[in-house]
């Protein structure tokens, strides 16, 4: 199998100088490392590899602590966001969390519209970080959550700062300064192909747009779940929901669909053969980027692994 030998890397716009001294939780944001997969890759050709980013290693346990922080720190250079303004915005999961941590660091009050039916951990932990929680009809999902804070916004604008990350374009900047930045130092501009799930898209389109940036012809795949009916926390099937601002449908070479079994299954063979133990979203693109080095005869594929599989252990999926 095709190995890279990885360096550590600082991002320059991490918004850390000094990546060894952290002034907050606010610093440990990013420079997450690459693993490389050996045990489910093993039928591979040998000039295939695949990577992981390590994005359960931000401090706020996923990938949507960068763009929660990118999110916040434009807020506050544009003035929009003060001390005596409440961050309101919608979230189904990682970024609700991401948001509630860095509002505890900064000392913003913080309001969170979730769906009722949303995992009841996440929902505590919240609470824990003190942030206040606005459940939403669980049969209308991140959409209802969307709406119900877009009316919350709309009937007191001078007490919110709604960061709607669906449509800010601090969410995908975030990725195109940090992560692909990371991907492309770490590989040494060996990449040759980008995979990763749609959720709000802010990861693909941010990361690919920037790898585009570097390597015109590289192959960025996008993945979804295969039904509007599905399991895949995190992640949309774009024909069927608010679509968000920030997508750009145009970026992708091929648009991957996986089913919830596939997902669950990979996430499964992820613990129990390389020992990582994520969350279904990193299932579903570990299982579409195994799909892609299949087509291929040399090449290095890169994809994310947003969270670890703690906050979904009562799962029922985890026992086959």
């Amino acid at each position: 199998m095709a190995e890279l030998k990885l360096k550590k890397i600082t991002t320059p716009d991490s918004g850390n100088e000094h990546p060894d001294i952290g002034e907050s939780v606010w610093s440990a944001i990013g420079n997450t490392p690459l693993i490389q997969l050996r045990n489910i890759t093993r039928d591979l050709p040998d000039d295939v590899s695949v990577y992981a980013k390590a994005e359960w290693l931000n401090p706020g346990g996923s990938i949507k602590d960068r763009p929660a922080r990118a999110i916040v720190l434009q807020a506050e250079q544009d003035g929009k966001l003060t001390p005596d303004k409440t961050l309101l915005d919608a979230s189904s999961g990682n970024t609700a969390l991401a948001y509630a941590m860095i509002g505890a660091a900064r000392g913003y009050s913080v309001t969170l519209c979730v769906p009722k039916n949303a995992n009841r951990e996440l929902i505590k932990t919240l609470r824990i970080y003190g942030a206040e929680v606005i459940l939403t009809s669980p049969m209308e999902g991140s959409d209802g959550a969307i709406k119900k804070a877009r009316s919350l916004y709309s009937e007191h604008p001078d007490k919110y700062y709604y960061a709607d990350q669906y449509s800010n374009p601090a969410n995908w900047l975030a990725h195109y300064h940090t992560t692909g930045v990371e991907i492309w130092n770490q590989t040494h501009g060996e990449v040759t192909h980008f995979v990763a799930g749609l959720g709000t898209s802010g990861t693909f389109i941010g990361t690919g747009r920037r790898l585009r940036s570097y390597k015109p012809d590289i192959e960025l795949v996008s993945v979804q779940p295969d039904s509007p009916f599905h399991g895949l926390e995190g992640l949309k099937h774009m024909p069927t929901v608010m679509v968000p601002d920030i997508y750009d449908e145009d970026l992708a070479n091929e648009n991957l669909e996986i089913s919830t079994d596939e997902a669950q299954e990979m996430a499964r063979r992820l613990s129990r053969e390389e020992g990582l133990f994520v969350g279904v979203s990193a299932g579903a693109a570990a299982a579409a980027s195994l799909k892609v080095a299949r087509t291929i005869e040399h090449g290095v594929v890169v994809t994310v692994f947003p969270d670890n599989g703690r906050r979904y252990i009562e799962e029922p999926f985890w026992e086959e």
